[in-house]
């Protein structure tokens, strides 16, 4: 376990980067600012000590000269809060720069891993992680790392204090100290040192939850399920509640025993103070004692603040540490590799030779054995029941998972012997839900080829049959269209997605579920633009519409990961099996009519 803190711990410094020195510098200037904050308490029991004495002598100008410690008092607190606000600059710049480094090496990674992790990761818990464990650390360094700093150089500084003076007296601070370091290990040791794992992860849970709940908001109004659709959510929190209050709970008794026992000197100090006393005589020894009493009176607090500082700070360590391994881990996810030996693709066709593939996590196979050809410029389809294969043979083409059995080439070349860059280059891929960015209707076609021009743009847009679209919009083109389409129908963010798909000019197109959610006129424009995209193309295509593959040169029937019928539309007709039944079953739904009823009229 003290390996694992200490390798969390060098790797959140690592970060720092070149900002690595003033953390360490911002430590240094905390602790000296500390041990200047305790030299005023000796100033002011300096001056205290010249009264008494002149009082008791009757000696005014011994009073008058003790103003000069009262001055020393303001000039080492001056000092002490100018290095405390160094410190703080340099914690904070070294802070933010540790958050944005976090930040950047997980997005840098994140973005070379393959799109199948990002199906098993919603995007609510990356976020979570991300973003707010790299605001954790920086409130950590900023804030906590320079008096947690304070706070262990304090107990030195004290040591040499409370044996300054009067021994004993100093012995009873420190018992209360020793006996509230006992409870601060009860809280912070344990079960309770593996709570801020489980914590987090109930965190990103709930937030997790909480995206999705807001995303389908408009399907919960739209079908009156707000109860069943808050189930998930509200089980995140509930989750996130126990183990809040769980730890709460925990906490209570070693809580209340380190804040009473910390603050409890006095009923130590006092009767050793009265003893003391009782066992001394003459003036000068009982002012002696009273001025020792005095000092440690105006000290026990500052010791008591110190031990505070240590429990916080150490909480927001313990945050701290876990942030830092949650970012690493998404560091260690191992990203696509790249190929040693890079080959090019002859051509565009494509080959599944007897591939298996079980998602990460489940024990049944997505794909067994499944072997078929897509010849260059060959239009194939993908049928069968939702769940049964399709989606996940197409994605393993361009490397959205890769596969454990078997091999898939392109251009005869499996597709882990060529270049990530390369083989994106090779394949266009539509997928069922659309992603438009927040931007211009211009940038989110562009996207598929960046250097683009504008009229190569507007003219794929046209042949997506986009041309209505531009028209409706108010500033055409330049509309921003926004994260989900804000102007746009289902239908119209499909027909975006071709336009970006054409742009793009790849010689393989996937198409996954490409019409799903097109109405009629928009599926006949969606057909009338997929013409534009597929001249010369290999194309897949994945559908539940079977008026949308009736003309693929190869249907494949799947069914629980397997393929159990092949061959073109008649024949599979001809054959009177699945696929027929499922085009019968088409035909049916696509024939229905609203009957008009007779009304009678009592």
């Amino acid at each position: 376990m003290d390996k694992q803190n200490n390798r969390e711990l060098s790797r959140m410094f690592q970060y720092a980067g070149k900002y690595h020195g003033l953390t360490i510098l911002g430590c240094v200037l905390s602790g000296i600012s500390t041990i200047l904050s305790m030299l005023p308490y000796v100033c002011i029991w300096l001056v205290i000590r010249d009264f008494i004495h002149a009082i008791g002598q009757g000696d005014i100008t011994l009073a008058v000269s003790s103003g000069r410690y009262a001055w020393l008092a303001v000039l080492f607190s001056a000092l002490s809060i100018l290095l405390y606000f160094l410190a703080l600059n340099c914690s904070h710049l070294a802070a933010f720069r540790t958050a944005t480094n976090m930040r950047k090496e997980a997005m840098h990674h994140i973005v070379t891993l393959p799109l199948g992790y990002f199906s098993q990761n919603a995007s609510g818990r990356l976020r979570k992680i991300i973003d707010d464990n790299a605001g954790l650390t920086e409130g950590f360094l900023a804030h906590q790392l320079p008096d947690l700093t304070g706070a262990v150089v304090m107990p030195i500084a004290v040591l040499v204090l409370v044996f300054l003076f009067d021994w004993r007296l100093g012995i009873c601070c420190l018992i209360p100290m020793a006996i509230s370091v006992i409870f601060l290990k009860q809280m912070m040791g344990g079960d309770n040192a593996e709570f801020m794992s489980k914590y987090m992860t109930a965190l990103e849970k709930m937030n997790k939850e909480a995206v999705e709940y807001i995303r389908g908001i408009p399907v919960v109004k739209v079908f009156q399920q707000t109860i069943y659709s808050f189930k998930n959510f509200h089980a995140a929190i509930e989750e996130y509640e126990k183990f809040a209050s769980g730890y709460a709970i925990k906490c209570r008794i070693p809580l209340t025993g380190f804040t009473v026992t910390l603050n409890c000197t006095f009923v130590l100090l006092i009767p050793i103070a009265m003893f003391i006393l009782s066992g001394v005589s003459g003036q000068a020894a009982y002012e002696d004692v009273v001025l020792d009493f005095l000092f440690y009176s105006l000290f026990t607090p500052v010791c008591a603040i110190m031990m505070n500082r240590i429990m916080f700070a150490s909480e927001q360590l313990m945050a701290a540490k876990s942030a830092v391994s949650r970012v690493e881990a998404i560091l260690q996810e191992k990203p696509l590799t790249e190929p040693t030996s890079p080959k090019v693709p002859e051509n565009a066709s494509i080959t599944f030779k007897d591939v298996s593939f079980t998602y990460p996590g489940a024990t049944e196979k997505a794909l067994d054995q499944v072997s078929f050809d897509v010849l260059a410029g060959q239009k194939v389809a993908l049928v069968g029941a939702s769940g049964s294969g399709k989606s996940t043979a197409a994605s393993l083409i361009p490397r959205f998972y890769d596969v454990q059995v078997g091999s898939v080439s392109v251009g005869g070349v499996d597709v882990r012997d060529i270049k990530k860059r390369d083989l994106m280059e090779q394949v266009a891929f539509v997928f069922q839900n659309t992603r438009l960015f927040k931007d211009t209707l211009l940038e989110n076609i562009r996207a598929a080829r960046p250097s683009a021009s504008r009229a190569e743009v507007l003219k794929a847009a046209e042949m997506a049959q986009c041309k209505e679209i531009i028209d409706r919009l108010p500033n055409g083109l330049d509309t921003v269209v926004g994260s989900g389409g804000t102007y746009l129908s289902g239908g119209e963010n499909q027909r975006v997605a071709l336009a970006r798909a054409i742009l793009k000019d790849a010689p393989i197109i996937v198409l996954d579920e490409a019409t799903a959610f097109a109405d009629a006129e928009n599926e006949h424009k969606i057909q009338l633009a997929f013409e534009e995209l597929t001249k010369g193309k290999s194309v897949l295509m994945i559908a539940h519409r079977l008026s949308t593959v009736q003309d693929a040169d190869l249907i494949l029937v799947f069914k629980d990961g397997k393929i159990i019928e092949r061959g073109t539309h008649d024949e599979l007709l001809s054959e009177g099996g699945t696929y027929a039944a499922m085009w019968n079953d088409y035909q049916t739904s696509i024939s229905w009519k609203v009957g008009k009823g007779d009304i009678d009229n009592d």
